[in-house]
């Protein structure tokens, strides 16, 4: 990331740390004067431009135990960096220690016990390209260069949620290392009540270095559905698909956004980036004529512009909108997690998204229900398993003179869709650090005490503090 202003000189307790940190890690320490430092301070979302004294880039669990011994001893703002992905750029800190486990690439899949033992810095796509080798899969994100640490600790939507759940639902068991530098294997058995927070409760309950993911048959060819429809329609079309969702079987997960044709091959040029309604489904099962059968009802909802509907391989579903959010442009979404989406919402949502400040921008229904809401809601820290539907607010522009048009066409959505909101956000779609305080509630719900609690038990000193008040 450019950066024209001048780089502040590193102070004494900076160069401290990062000397310290030198002589204790098998990993590289990045500071202000280091080659590398802008693009150690680059995340995916090119709205964050934070400046951190020193990025401790970690080659295992080790280096993170040496990592979080100096953070204690020197007591710098800590962040913690796994695949970079998240819309608030939670991964950064100003001024303080970055523990950057990007590097940390580990994924081994056992087959027979149908389990993938995965270190904190891989992506859904790099874990996916493993599970795939044997049709195995765990439900992931739908961006396939999303880090899995981060989704799956903030719960974890994906393209087959409703037939297997959240990331975080797959989650057999982590290894954590905590404040106070231990290592700890978490699962039911083992310091239950951080597996019930690393389920769903975001940042600051300490650095997970990997996790062992459940794998579940699917693949390599899954079922999908992709209708364009027009959008003069859009208001006929989102009210026939909630009709539809409400009673799509377990199997078939649905989504909607309000979005532009892509510019893609195959895609007559005439159409490029027309605003239209998108509807996508996939199932979560073989790709035979019960497929095709159960997703039939997403294909018969309109007008329609394009059927790009198709069976296609796992891995290339979950790269496919991956294009379509590229590193370096500039993010902001927020979202609400809603019972029912009734007409007068369904009109609102459309007035706003009438608005939308670049082409890049969308608006996303996604449907949850199925496995998702089996898991009952205090079995995990993630505080929505009865909600029916996620509507997310996604501003998405590259001109950095648009940040305050595209942020606040995004909020003023946002908070006109506040009163059809079931009173619950998404963790990793909750804007940025300067929205944390006003969403805390909104996020964990009835859950905040209990989480408070255990990171006041395992961080009594506040350590990681500063990342669990960040979105």
């Amino acid at each position: 990331m450019p950066d024209e202003r001048t780089s502040p000189s590193t102070s004494a307790a900076e160069q401290a740390i990062a000397d310290e940190l030198r002589s204790s890690l098998q990993g590289e320490v990045i500071d202000l004067g280091h080659p590398a430092y802008d693009e150690a301070r680059t995340v995916w979302n090119g709205l964050i431009d934070r400046r951190p004294a020193v990025v401790a880039r970690c080659s295992g669990t080790a280096d993170v135990v040496e990592a979080v011994r100096v953070a204690r001893e020197h007591r710098p703002v800590v962040s913690i960096r796994g695949g970079g992905h998240q819309v608030a750029g939670s991964a950064l800190c100003d001024d303080g220690l970055v523990i950057d486990l990007s590097r940390m690439k580990g994924v081994h899949v056992d087959p027979a016990a149908r389990t993938a033992r995965a270190q904190a810095g891989v992506t859904w796509g790099e874990l996916d390209r493993e599970t795939q080798l044997h049709a195995l899969a765990t439900p992931g994100g739908e961006i396939s260069a999303t880090g899995i640490a981060g989704l799956t600790l903030g719960g974890g939507f994906g393209f087959v949620m409703r037939t297997f759940g959240l990331s975080c639902d797959s989650v057999r068991s982590l290894e954590i290392v905590t404040a106070d530098g231990v290592v700890r294997t978490v699962n039911r058995e083992q310091e239950p009540d951080l597996y019930w927070a690393a389920r769903g409760g975001g940042r600051g309950i300490g650095v997970v270095t990997s996790f062992e993911f459940g794998l579940h048959s699917l693949g390599p060819d899954v079922a999908t559905v992709v209708m364009l429809h027009p959008y003069e329609h859009a208001e006929a079309v989102v009210r026939a698909w909630r009709d539809a969702t409400s009673c799509a079987p377990e199997t078939v997960t649905p989504e909607l956004l309000l979005w532009s044709v892509p510019a893609a091959p195959g895609i007559p040029r005439e159409l490029h980036r027309a605003k239209c309604v998108i509807i996508g489904a996939v199932y979560g099962g073989p790709p035979d004529d019960g497929a095709l059968a159960a997703l039939a009802p997403q294909r018969q909802l309109g007008p329609v512009l394009l059927d790009l509907s198709a069976t296609v391989p796992y891995v290339a579903l979950q790269c496919a909108n991956t294009w379509r959010f590229p590193d370096g442009e500039r993010y902001f979404m927020k979202s609400h997690f809603m019972d029912e989406l009734n007409d007068e919402a369904i009109r609102t949502l459309l007035d706003w998204d009438s608005r939308r400040p670049t082409p890049e921008s969308l608006v996303v229904v996604r449907t949850l229900g199925g496995a998702v809401a089996r898991v009952g809601p205090d079995d995990s820290a993630f505080a929505h398993r009865s909600a029916r539907f996620n509507v997310s607010i996604d501003a998405g522009w590259q001109d950095p003179a648009m940040d305050e048009a595209a942020i606040e066409w995004a909020r003023s959505a946002w908070d006109a869709m506040k009163p059809f909101s079931s009173g619950g956000t998404y963790v990793n779609f909750a804007g940025l650090g300067e929205d944390a305080s006003q969403l805390r509630g909104a996020v964990f719900g009835s859950h905040e005490e209990r989480l408070a609690g255990i990171r006041a038990a395992y961080d009594p000193e506040g350590l990681f503090a500063p990342a669990a008040r960040m979105p």
